[in-house]
């Protein structure tokens, strides 16, 4: 009766550890939320018959002090990993499709703290722009009218924005400036999508600390190619800033503030200086504005988590299936051929 016991779960193990494997590998490739829901199920499986296991041949007491042990060898790499790479959050995974094609959604990101800014940036030769405090305090209490971009709209209708900047084939359009922050808060309004009173005048710009400039590239859509409009210059108190695919990428923390939250990797663009307290201007090589134009406040010194050193594809799929980031999210099906 014992063995047969044994070798019961360790038969079914022999299956599900290879369909595991192979499950992962296929949600990664396909990202189905079938399949992703398979690899949950299969972990969990697992889980419990190594546990169950366990505790038939050992005891419930001694399977509590190997489960213990391995916690503590994990938080101790944990530790030392951390200590070596100067920063408290070492590892991170990719959620979404922001920095394809240079990092995929499921990577592993492998950190580095930056203990001195100061250094950090002028190493990575990443442009600093020096403002006083009091100049960049004067654009934080305008925050509302700096979150701008450009949108290419249809038939000369600014009520009609092509979402995302992506131009249709044969379609007729004209660019304009918004207020993204009014887009937000309208798409989420109960009535009808209606952006024209979203548009700015150019001319509204010129007076914020940071101006943007847009160009018009090509994008692939689910295999096919478009039309796209995108930022790539800035300027900041009046020096001009191209972006620069070769600036480092860093992860920052997000604050209550921000429309979107958690942690973030993009880019630098650039820095500012205010007083002594650097600010960064990030944005995500596959997104056509940069994070402050979509209504995220710019990162200061103290919310960057770290800077990528190198990076992993596919680990990371264990935990967006483990958090219930199972769902592809929006912009995956779109890169910018820069």
């Amino acid at each position: 009766m014992t063995s047969r016991r044994k070798r019961k779960p360790e038969r079914l193990l022999l299956i599900l550890y290879p369909l595991l494997v192979i499950s992962v590998v296929l949600y990664a490739v396909t990202n189905n939320i079938a399949i992703g829901l398979l690899v949950f199920f299969a972990i969990i499986a697992i889980l419990y018959i190594e546990l169950r296991d366990s505790i038939r041949n050992e005891g419930w007491k001694k399977s509590l002090i190997d489960v213990g042990i391995a916690l503590a060898v994990v938080a101790v790499f944990w530790v030392v990993l951390a200590v070596a790479m100067q920063t408290t959050a070492p590892l991170d995974v990719v959620t979404s499709c922001s920095m394809l094609p240079q990092l995929q959604r499921g990577d592993v990101v492998l950190l580095h703290g930056i203990p001195n800014m100061s250094s950090f940036l002028r190493t990575n030769n990443v442009p600093i722009v020096n403002v006083s405090a009091a100049a960049y305090s004067s654009m934080l209490s305008n925050m509302h009218n700096e979150f701008l971009a450009y949108y290419p709209y249809v038939n000369n209708d600014p009520a009609q924005i092509l979402p995302n900047g992506v131009i249709p084939h044969n379609v007729a359009y004209s660019v304009g400036l918004y207020n993204t922050k009014c887009i937000i808060e309208y798409s989420y309004a109960d009535q009808p999508y209606n952006y024209g009173h979203c548009m700015v005048n150019n001319a509204t710009q010129q007076s914020n600390l940071i101006r943007y400039s847009y160009t018009t590239g090509n994008v692939a859509v689910d295999g096919s190619e478009y039309g796209i409009v995108y930022t790539t210059a800035i300027q900041i108190a009046n020096v001009s800033i191209n972006e620069s695919y070769s600036n480092p990428i860093i992860i920052y923390r997000t604050n209550a503030e921000d429309t979107f939250s958690g942690d973030i990797i993009h880019r630098v663009v650039a820095a500012i200086d205010a007083g002594g307290t650097y600010y960064l201007l990030t944005k995500g090589d596959n997104n056509q504005g940069l994070d402050m134009q979509f209504a995220n406040y710019p990162p200061s010194q103290s919310s960057i988590v770290g800077y990528r050193v190198a990076s992993v594809p596919y680990l990371g799929y264990l935990k967006l299936i483990i958090s219930g980031q199972i769902a592809e999210p929006a912009g995956c099906n779109q890169t910018i051929l820069h």
